[in-house]
C-alpha cells in the first residue's frame, strides 16, 4: 500500500509566525500584542441577539448563500456606508469568515496557469490559496514607510496570463489605507488587462482620524468585475465568529456560490441573526467603536515613542509597526523571539508577510487591547536595551 503524501503546497508550509509567537507567549507567560485579537469581549447587544437565536432561533441548514435577512442587511449597510447598490438576492453571500470567501473567490476565479497578482506586506493564507487553486502568484512589494502603489511595478507584474489581482485595503499588516490615486492607477491596471479584483476589505470600518474607506468596487468601470469581501468579526471585534460576506455582480456571483457550495456550504443561523441585527446599528456606534481604538493606538503609539521607537503611522486595523532598524535591528525575527522570551512581549516580525522576507526592520504590535494591558506590555519593553525611562 502507498504511503499517503500530502499536497506540496500544504506539506511544505511552516508554522504561521501568529501560532508560534502566541505559543511562545503561552510558554513564557507573555502578554500577546501578536497576533490581532482585542480585550473586549465583542459588543453585549449582538452576543445576546446571537444567543436568543441559538436558544429560540432555527438551528437546521440556513440557506446556502446565507439566511435573507442577513443579506438584505448587508446591502442595506454598505448602501448607507459605502454608497453600493447591491441586490441582496443575486449580489450578496454569506461565508464562514473572510477566509473561507478568499478560498472560494479563488477556486472559483482562477484556472490552473493563471497568474494572481498579491501585495506583500500580505495576510498568509494568500499564497498557499492562490498556488492550491493552480494560479501563479506574481508578487509586488511594497515599501515601507507609505506602502505606495508603483506604476512601474505594475507594469512589470500584469500581463496576458493576469486573471484576478488581490487588494487588501486596509492593508494589514501594514495599517495603512490606500490613497485615492492608488486605487485609481489600480483600477486602470485592471481594466486595461481584463482582471479581476479580488478585495479583502474586512478592516472597512477600523479606519481612524477622520478617514473613509473607499471600496474598489465603486470605482468608475470595477462595479462588475470586484469581489468584495467584508468581516463581522472585524467590525464587531468578534473574531471568532466567522461570518463574512461576498459582494459581487451577480454574474461572477454564480460562480462564486457555487465554489462555497463545497466548502462550507452555510454558516451558524443564530450568528447571522445576530450580525444582521448589528449591521444595522445607526452610524454614531461605528464612530465610538473607532475612536475607542484610536485611543488605543495613540496609547501605545505614545508609550513607544517615549522608550525611543520610531512609530510607523496606524491609519487603519487593530495594528502598529514599529522601526526596529532604526535603532539597530537588524533582524526582526531574532527582536521577536528576544522580545517574548527575555521580556515577555509577543510581537510578530513583518518579514513573515513578505514572501521573500526583504523586509526585516520593521515589528508589528496590535493597540487592541484594554489600557492596563498595553501599559503592562510598556512597562516591560521598559528592560528592552536601550529603551527610554
Amino acid at each position: 500500500m502507498r504511503s499517503a503524501v500530502i499536497n506540496p503546497v500544504f506539506d511544505a508550509l511552516p508554522t504561521t509566525v501568529f501560532e508560534t509567537m502566541s505559543r511562545l507567549a503561552r510558554v513564557h507567560g507573555a502578554i500577546n500584542l501578536g497576533q490581532g485579537f482585542p480585550d473586549d469581549a465583542g459588543p453585549a447587544d449582538v452576543r445576546e441577539r446571537g444567543a436568543r437565536a441559538l436558544l429560540d432561533g432555527w438551528n437546521q441548514y440556513p440557506p446556502m448563500m446565507g439566511l435573507p435577512a442577513l443579506r438584505e442587511a448587508v446591502a442595506a449597510h454598505y448602501a448607507q456606508h459605502q454608497g453600493l447598490v447591491l441586490d441582496p438576492e443575486t449580489e450578496v453571500m454569506v461565508t464562514s469568515g473572510a477566509t473561507e470567501a478568499l478560498a472560494g473567490a479563488l477556486l472559483a476565479l482562477i484556472e490552473p496557469g493563471d497568474e494572481v497578482v498579491l501585495f506583500a506586506p500580505m495576510y498568509d493564507a494568500y499564497l498557499p490559496l492562490v498556488r492550491r487553486a493552480g494560479g501563479v502568484p506574481r508578487v509586488v512589494a511594497l515599501r515601507p514607510p507609505d506602502f505606495r502603489l508603483d506604476e512601474a511595478a505594475l507594469a512589470e507584474a500584469f500581463g496576458a496570463r493576469t486573471r484576478v489581482v488581490v487588494l487588501n485595503n486596509p492593508l494589514n499588516p501594514s495599517a495603512t489605507l490606500f490613497a485615492p490615486e492608488d486605487l485609481d492607477l489600480l483600477a486602470r491596471y485592471c481594466q486595461r488587462f481584463d482582471v479581476t479584483a479580488l478585495c479583502d476589505e474586512v478592516w472597512e470600518h477600523v479606519v481612524f482620524d477622520g478617514a473613509r474607506h473607499r471600496p474598489l468596487m465603486a470605482l468608475p468601470g470595477m462595479r462588475e468585475r470586484t469581489v468584495k469581501i467584508g468581516s463581522a468579526g472585524k467590525i464587531f471585534s468578534l473574531t471568532g465568529w466567522k461570518v463574512g460576506f461576498v459582494m459581487a455582480d451577480a454574474r461572477l456571483m454564480r460562480g462564486l456560490a457555487k465554489a462555497h457550495q463545497f466548502l462550507t456550504f452555510t454558516t451558524p443561523p443564530n450568528l447571522q441573526e445576530a450580525v444582521a441585527y448589528g449591521l444595522g446599528k445607526p452610524a454614531p456606534w461605528f464612530e465610538a467603536m473607532r475612536a475607542g481604538y484610536a485611543r488605543s493606538r495613540d496609547r501605545l503609539a505614545d508609550g513607544l515613542r517615549g522608550l525611543g521607537f520610531t512609530v510607523l503611522p496606524a491609519r487603519a486595523t487593530w495594528f502598529l509597526n514599529i522601526d526596529i532598524a532604526a535603532r539597530g535591528h537588524a533582524n526582526d525575527v531574532a527582536f521577536c523571539e528576544a522580545l517574548v522570551t527575555r521580556h515577555g512581549v509577543a510581537a510578530i516580525p513583518v518579514s513573515a508577510f513578505y514572501p521573500d522576507a526583504s523586509v526585516r526592520g520593521l515589528v508589528r504590535l496590535c493597540f487592541a487591547k484594554d489600557d492596563a494591558t498595553l501599559d503592562a506590555a510598556l512597562d516591560r519593553m521598559r528592560g528592552l536595551p536601550g529603551a527610554g525611562a
